[in-house]
């Protein structure tokens, strides 16, 4: 985080104090100048140049040799010069009809250095200062540092380090230069030692205090820092109290005060927030008032406020917010729905009206984007759905927004809409974007005694020079298991929204064997796939690929392999077919706590020495219980036949256990078992996952840190198998999820609840990832 905004500090601090010093100057100037009759000017000298081109003078003056000097000239070319910033002295002396500009140049800044910074990027606090104005090799500017001190020194207290001071030291060296040092003494942070809510009485103090981000010290508010007192943060509280209170039917709930006190050592900071509750009130009803469109019926369907129950402000506000947004479905775009509440105090009564103003109905003549520095324009703009030069329609609009955020390539995506000057019916829309990192780096390390320490590595980017393109590649250096994988993936490769996705990969594996001798099977090939948008939300996929199989022949083979290998020879080649079907509607990729993810994948290979089909289908979704937690179902279903009358690949097996699957079981050790003692998986699978999600003690409302529980089921089972509810194996456990600084990160441990004795158990494992 920066910790002053340049656009603030030179717009609203850096530039008056400017203007402020170059006029005050000329005006002291001024009546040291003698008033002379005009002359023609024969010359023009600048004297006490010592690093400014002579050329920037003479462009600011006002006059020319042969032209007439004037004293109205003088007192211009004075406030010209000083508006350069470049001099600290200007005068003008007339020697016959020779004008001498005399200057005092000043100091250049030859260094910025900082002393005791600890809170701030150096880097960061380096580029806001040059950017303010404040840099090696600017003029040196006594009330742009001194403004500069203050600014720091409100970053600090905003920061809750109210016994931070900032000393300016400026020291002079050779040439008219100048170093600039900030020195800071930090202190410590202070700590909120007391929250305190007076006149609570209809819910307990601790429940309202629960309700807060802003909390006293605790064991982790060292990471959430949630006990130092910031007023955004108080006054964020204050709303989330003031909704807790008015969607429970507290229609006149009040915030009387809001009192922060700081001890006289400046470590300890009490707050004190006086409330008054009122009555609740029930809803008797809702009446629609004003213009509707003659089309109230469609209006009253949206409304979702229900008479006998207590009055919720957020109800209000999305049934208001319904209606806005389907008068902008009309063309409405300037639609003004207000909720006016008819109280009844002696019975505790409340009647709803809803007063409509559709205003004028309007179209978009323009259509800006703003804020991409790196993603290209028509990235952006091939996901809109409203257009230019069309009616304004705020579905359309809000698919855009939508469709826009789903790239994954923006923190934030916001839409303005401006009237054009001198019409009445012609709006501009603005999107405005923040770009985010598009790049990642996952790491994933797992240790058991079969593979020791494995890792698993991806880089990827998926906007690569900004041209909305995907491009991957993925390393896993298990003992068992080694890939290396390169994808790319065009998301537009047709005008209209087909894509491309092309995969190149060599994979080798090992399956578990308790002869530990070394075999492989190899398997190097490509695919390509389509992708079709069958909606705004529904994908289908299709695709074809070629690759080999390789099965070795060295001593130790399993026997499923080694009779593959005997019936059908070494090496096998398949032409796969794909078709598939994808839908993610979860509220987020890293913390989601709502929404569902489905995909379903089916694999038919028509041609070559291989013939089979192969299924893969997955459904998971979260559910909001309670605003803290949250609970996640996943149900995972592969299923593989063999075709031609040959019988399922064996090295097309599906495999379960460790991560992605069920836990606590080693990587891949599920399924079928070799007679020589392999692990060798099997033609069908099923994985069932559930995990409850639930605040860290003392993080508060932060949901980057979240402990969960889980329990797994699962198992594989070979072609033909049965499979029965007694063949499954399932574990439990504890884990932790953290959106950490280096990336995400998720880690569990637990133990197994159903198992055999010859399973393989790894009660730890974990995963971390970051981005560039």
């Amino acid at each position: 985080m920066l910790p002053f905004a340049p656009d603030r500090f030179s717009d609203r601090l850096f530039r008056p104090a400017a203007v402020a010093v170059a006029a005050v100057a000329a005006l002291a100037a001024a009546p040291a100048a003698q008033a002379i009759e005009p002359f023609a000017l024969a010359d023009i000298r600048v004297e006490g140049l010592q690093r400014t081109d002579p050329g920037t003078v003479f462009a600011a003056l006002p006059f020319r040799i042969g032209d007439t000097y004037t004293d109205e000239k003088a007192a211009a070319a004075l406030r010209a010069l000083f508006a350069t910033g470049l001099f600290k002295d200007v005068r003008i002396e007339i020697e016959g009809r020779v004008a001498v500009v005399i200057v005092e140049e000043r100091p250049v800044i030859e260094a910025v250095s900082f002393v005791g910074l600890k809170e701030f990027d150096k880097d960061t606090l380096v580029k806001s200062l040059k950017d303010a104005g404040i840099g090696e090799g600017l003029p040196f500017d006594k009330a742009l540092v001194d403004r500069a001190e203050q600014e720091i020194k409100r970053q600090y207290l905003s920061r809750s380090l109210y016994g931070a001071e900032v000393v300016t030291t400026i020291t002079p060296t050779e040439r008219n230069r100048v170093n600039v040092t900030f020195t800071m003494t930090e202190g410590d942070a202070a700590k909120i030692k007391e929250i305190r809510i007076v006149g609570a009485k209809v819910f307990s103090e601790s429940s309202l205090l629960g309700l807060m981000d802003l909390t006293t010290s605790g064991w982790l508010t060292w990471y959430t820092k949630n006990d130092r007192y910031s007023r955004a943060k108080l006054n964020a509280d204050l709303e989330t109290l003031r909704s807790h209170y008015l969607n429970r039917g507290y229609l006149e709930f009040a915030i009387d005060s809001a009192q922060v006190t700081i001890s006289p050592d400046k470590q300890d900071i009490a707050i004190t927030i006086t409330v008054r509750e009122g009555q609740p009130y029930t809803v008797t009803g809702v009446r629609l008032v004003g213009d509707y469109l003659g089309r109230e019926e469609d209006f009253k369907r949206l409304v979702s406020i229900k008479p006998g129950e207590p009055y919720r402000a957020a109800v209000v506000t999305d049934t208001t917010k319904a209606f806005t947004d389907l008068f902008g479905t009309y063309g409405y775009a300037f639609a003004r729905v207000d909720a006016r509440p008819e109280i009844d105090r002696a019975t505790g009564q409340v009647a709803v009206v809803l007063v409509a103003e559709p205003q004028r109905r309007v179209y978009v003549r323009r259509i800006d984007v703003a804020g991409n520095t790196r993603t290209r324009d028509e990235v952006i703009r091939r996901e809109f759905r409203q257009l230019e030069s069309s009616w304004y329609d705020g579905e359309r609009i809000k698919l855009s927004r939508e469709r826009a955020e789903r790239l994954g390539y923006f923190k934030d995506v916001t839409v303005d809409t401006n009237e054009v000057a001198g019409t009445a019916d012609q709006v501009d829309l603005a999107f405005n974007v923040t770009e985010k990192p598009t790049g990642s780096l996952m790491l994933g390390l797992t240790f058991s005694s079969a593979d020791r320490l494995a890792l698993t590595a991806s880089i990827r980017q998926d906007n690569v020079f900004g041209s909305g393109n995907y491009l991957g590649l993925e390393v896993n250096t298990s003992r068992t298991a080694k890939s290396l994988v390169f994808s790319t993936v065009d998301p537009y490769f047709t005008v209209d929204g087909i894509s491309r996705a092309i995969d190149l990969y060599y994979r080798t594996s090992r399956p578990y064997n308790s002869l530990g001798d070394q075999y492989q099977i190899a398997t190097p090939g490509g695919a390509v796939r389509f992708g079709v948008p069958f909606s705004e939300y529904d994908t289908v996929f299709f695709g074809i690929g070629a690759e080999q199989t390789r099965i070795g022949a060295n001593t130790g083979i399993p026997n499923s392999y080694f009779d593959y290998r005997y019936r059908y020879g070494a090496n096998s080649t398949a032409f796969p077919l794909t078709i598939g079907w994808a839908r993610d509607q979860r509220d987020s990729v890293l913390s989601p706590s709502a929404g569902k993810y489905q995909r379903v994948n089916f694999e038919w290979s028509f041609a070559g020495d291989v013939r089979y089909t192969r299924t893969n289908a997955q459904y998971q979704q979260f559910f909001q219980l309670w605003p803290k937690f949250s609970l996640m179902v996943n149900a995972e279903v592969g299923w593989g036949a063999g075709q031609g009358g040959r019988p399922y690949p064996v090295f097309k097996n599906f495999y379960g256990g460790g991560l992605g699957s069920v836990r606590v079981f080693e990587q891949n050790s599920l399924g079928v078992i070799d007679p020589t003692g392999a692990y060798v998986g099997g033609a069908r699978k099923i994985n069932l996952n559930t995990e409850l999600y639930l605040p860290v003690p003392g993080t508060g409302n932060d949901k980057s840190l979240r402990l969960f529980a889980f329990a797994d089921a699962g198992n594989v089972w070979r072609e033909g198998e049965r499979i029965t509810t007694d063949s499954l194996r399932s574990s439990a456990g504890l884990g932790l999820s953290w959106v950490s600084p280096v990336g995400p990160l998720k880690m569990s441990w637990g133990v197994p609840l159903k198992k055999q004795p010859t399973d393989r158990i790894q009660r730890f494992q974990f995963q971390i990832g970051t981005a560039f």
